[in-house]
Formats: structure tokens, sequence, C-alpha cells
């Protein structure tokens, strides 16, 4: 397991909080909310800095962050004098909503961002239309030799016919093997500037089990993407996990999942891979993935966390916008005063002060 992996990504960890709280932060001061405070963390204040009108700071606890906005707490009368029109309360339902809403949006953002740079930089094996031999282990999982190793195939070969495929794709080459397994399969390849013709057999691993696969003895490399393929696949990459969270996120807290929690808590049940993880779970997992050097993985998980906290904020935050508004609104026409915050607030200042954590 790898350290570094681990304090990586609970370093990580913070930098979603400041990125969090920077999306209420900008919004904040975008509309002219009077911001008093901007805090990682929580409990005794470690260190602090006054920059014009607002303290920012470090506290002791690191499980969260909140950015201050006078008027927005109910029980505390910290609107400064002169500034009334620019509490919480003062302004429109649809800029404090904004405000609100903007920290967990900026998960979506970050995560999207995480998708198209690891597809920019390192590619993705099933979006690659090139396919890239990266590496020919010398002898299969069962200690049987590679029939691609004793053909002759190399690391760097790009396939360019596999039997009647011409220029096959990565996804297309397995379904193939797998429908000729101990034929001789004439492949060619270009090697630098030559072509190259060679003839490998696929062998069957594990035959007659559930675990049986065809063997060319070959690992395809994904190649980099474009910008612009890859924004658009870091996109589609968020909307494709982002409905995967949802399902997963519904299970964890549906009956069937609370069942199993407490299976998993007091009979001491053996643990799935599609159970729910804590922090310090996510944590071991992402330690054992650093300790491979697969540091694409590691950001790939990181961008999945990013995107599941900004799932759960969202959530919160949707709903107390959408509840309190309609409570404004319909204070507001009973006469109620929303001048300073103090009688009407949409939405509540647990969103705001603390959905980090």
């Amino acid at each position: 397991m790898s350290a570094l992996a681990i304090v990586a990504f609970f370093v990580a960890l913070l930098a979603i909080i400041l990125i969090h709280e920077f999306g209420h932060y900008l919004l904040a001061r975008r509309f002219g909310f009077r911001v008093l405070e901007y805090f990682v963390g929580f409990g005794p204040k470690l260190w602090s800095f006054r920059r014009g009108e607002i303290e920012y700071g470090l506290k002791a606890i690191p499980a969260g962050g909140y950015v201050k906005i006078a008027g927005m707490n109910p029980f505390e009368n910290d609107v400064p004098p002169g500034d009334e029109d620019r509490a919480y309360g003062a302004k429109p339902v649809r800029q404090r909503a904004l405000v609100i809403l903007a920290g967990p949006l900026s998960h979506f953002l970050v995560a999207a961002i995480i998708f198209s740079a690891l597809l920019m930089t390192t590619g993705e094996t099933d979006r690659t239309r090139v396919s890239v031999i990266s590496d020919v282990p010398a002898e299969l999982g069962s200690g049987r030799p590679s029939p691609a190793a004793a053909a002759g195939l190399r690391p760097g070969d790009v396939i360019t016919r596999v039997g009647d495929l011409v220029a096959p794709t990565p996804a297309e080459i397995g379904p193939y093997v797998a429908q000729h397994a101990h034929e001789a399969i004439p492949v060619q390849v270009q090697r630098g500037t030559q072509i190259v013709n060679l003839t490998v057999t696929p062998v069957v691993l594990q035959a007659g089990t559930d675990q049986q696969s065809v063997r060319l003895g070959i690992e395809l490399g994904p190649q980099p993407l474009g910008f612009f393929p890859a924004v658009a696949g870091g996109v589609a990459d968020l909307a494709k996990y982002t409905r995967v969270s949802i399902v997963q996120i519904g299970h964890a807290f549906g009956p069937q999942g609370v069942v199993r929690v407490f299976h998993l808590l007091f009979e001491g049940a053996p643990r799935n891979q599609g159970d729910v993880a804590s922090v310090v779970g996510v944590s071991q997992q992402v330690g054992a993935i650093g300790a491979t050097g697969n540091w694409a993985a590691f950001f790939w998980v990181f961008a999945y966390v990013t995107l599941f906290i900004g799932i759960i904020t969202w959530s919160r935050c949707h709903r107390s916008t959408v509840g309190t508004s309609r409570s404004c609104s319909s204070r507001r026409r009973g006469g109620g005063r929303s001048t300073c915050g103090r009688s009407c607030r949409c939405p509540p200042p647990s969103c705001c002060s603390s959905d980090s954590s």
C-alpha cells in the first residue's frame, strides 16, 4: 500500500473543500453579498489573516470548510452597520440559490476537467481507434507461453490487420480472437516504417470454467485523444458516472442497502465489491492503486469521489433552496420582512456553512 497515494488523496480531499467553498465565495462576491469569513476546517482557529473586509484562515479540524455571509445565521446578529442591503436575506432568491448551488456545481466542473485531462494524457482503450501493443508478456497468467511472444510481436507494434479485420480497434480484436481459438491467425503490424506479417495461434485459458478466455498474449494500450474529443469524452463520462452514482446512492440508502450495512457492521458479513465504503476504505483502495504506480487510476478515483460528493451536496442544497424559496415567497406575501435576513432565509445556513464535511 502506497503511503504517498493515501497522503495525496487526503490532500486532494482538502482541495475539494477549497474548490467547493470557492464556488460559494466567488458568486457571493459577484452578487455583492457581505462575506465575513472564508475558512477551511472547523473548531479552534489555527491561523488567519484579513484582506479587506474578509477574514481568511485555517481551523484545527480539516473535516470541511465554510464561507460565512452576513445575515445567514438567524441566531447571530452579524450584519455590520450600513451593510443591511448586502446581507444574505436582502438579496433576491435567484442570487441566493445560485450562491448555494455554486459549491456543488464546482464538483461537477472539476470532475469533468479531470476526466477530460485523463483522456488527453493517457486515453482510454474503449475510445482508442488504433490498436497499439503496450506489452507482450513472456507468459500468460497460467504460466503458459504467450502465443504473441512466440510469434514475435513486440511492444509498440501497431496492428493493421488481424485475420479478416483491417485496421481493427481494440474493441474489435477481443471478440474476433475469441471466435478463432486454436486457429492460426495472420496478423499484420507496422513496426516503425516496416510492415511485418506474422501468424499467431490463440490459446484457451481455464477451459470449461466460468473464467474461460481466449488469449493472444498482448496488451493494447490506450492512445491520448485530441483536445475536443477529450473534452467531449470527459463530459460524456461525467454524465455516465453521475447516473451510476445516483443509482448507487439510491441502493445504499434504500431498504436493501440499510440491511446490508447492518450485516456488515454487526454480523461480520464478508464485504463485496459493490458495498458502501467509508473514507478510510476508499483511502485504502487508493493506497493499493498507488502501490502499483497507476496514477491515472488514482486521479480517476479522485474525480469519481469529487463527483459523488457533489451529487450528495447538490441534493441537500437543491431541496433546501426549493423548499425555503417557496416559504420565503409565501411569507413575503404575508408581510414578512426580508431586509437583513433575520425573518426570511432561503436556504438555511446549514447548506452553505458545512456541506463539504
